[in-house]
């Protein structure tokens, strides 16, 4: 596959891309388990999944439950630990041409600082703030349905790092636009838009729930015209790059967000249906572009007509 990277390329806050196609926290493993299936060198950028200082195990029990047009994931932020990411993941990623962003997640403010600051080492291009986690100092609150809480994770991630900062938001909240709001005046670099509502399955010859931690966070094309919806909300209300996400399978889904707003846009679940889509949809979007004389892809970003 021979992409036009003249005609795609962005910049996200710093973050030099071939292509706006990025691969979701938590669906594309590290990247290098992809690395048989489609040309890393010709991602925009790989998410890793969400790192925390210590080695986490995840939940227990059934951890992803297949829904009518997506699925729920409870896996509880399964990972190897910030120091064995550094030491040993980190350099099998960076043997590709591709950026990689760290997304971090904590249970306390000064975790995030913490984990920032480790993350200053060569190879990480960003830090994506995963701020759905729950807050154990304010009763386990998720960081990300407050917008003070959220301002306080990424002004001392800011202080901690000289890397561009992501800060993901939950879709999980009453005024999307005021988290976006908050974020940005604390200096996020970029948001990303939308994470995993929450959902439940129910197993109704047991009567009891499917997921081992009861609920979880749907995904998948489901969810696409609420993520949509907040990105066109977001991206005329902040200054900053908005990342979209939710749904996209191909490249007219990404071409949508494209037009509500975002700069750059993230394939999540469509990675466990078809490893390449991120490529695939790329070429989509090229081809698109082409189709209609648009030289570059920055030129349809937030073109939607409301009027």
């Amino acid at each position: 596959m021979m992409l036009d990277y003249q005609q795609l390329s962005v910049d996200i806050a710093g973050i030099k891309m071939k292509t706006p196609v990025m691969t979701g926290s938590g669906t594309f493993g590290f990247g290098v388990e992809y690395a048989d299936y489609v040309d890393l060198n010709s991602v925009g950028a790989v998410v890793v999944k969400g790192t925390t200082l210590q080695p986490r195990a995840g939940n227990r029990g059934q951890r992803i439950a297949e829904t009518p047009a997506g699925m729920l994931n409870c896996i509880g932020l399964e990972n190897p630990g910030v120091e064995e990411f550094i030491g040993n993941i980190l350099p099998q990623i960076n043997r590709y041409d591709v950026p990689v962003i760290v997304n971090i997640a904590g249970n306390t403010v000064e975790e995030y600082g913490q984990l920032a600051k480790l993350l200053n080492v060569p190879g990480v291009a960003g830090i994506e703030l995963n701020i759905s986690c729950p807050n154990v100092k304010q009763g386990g609150l998720a960081f990300g349905t407050c917008p003070d809480s959220a301002a306080t994770v990424v002004e001392i991630v800011k202080k901690n790092t000289h890397l561009p900062v992501i800060a993901k938001l939950s879709p999980n909240v009453t005024d999307i636009v005021a988290m976006a709001a908050a974020v940005e005046q604390a200096g996020a670099d970029a948001i990303s838009l939308i994470n995993t509502l929450i959902g439940m399955a129910i197993d109704i010859h047991s009567w009891r729930p499917v997921l081992g931690n009861v609920i979880g966070g749907l995904s998948g094309p489901a969810i696409k015209p609420v993520a949509v919806r907040m990105v066109w909300q977001v991206a005329k209300a902040v200054k900053i790059p908005v990342i979209g996400m939710g749904g996209i399978m191909t490249a007219e889904d990404a071409v949508e967000f494209l037009l509500a707003g975002a700069s750059a846009v993230a394939v999540g679940t469509a990675n466990f249906v078809n490893p390449g889509t991120a490529t695939e949809i790329a070429q989509g979007i090229s081809d698109y572009l082409t189709k209609r004389g648009i030289t570059q892809v920055g030129q349809i970003v937030g073109k939607v007509q409301t009027e």
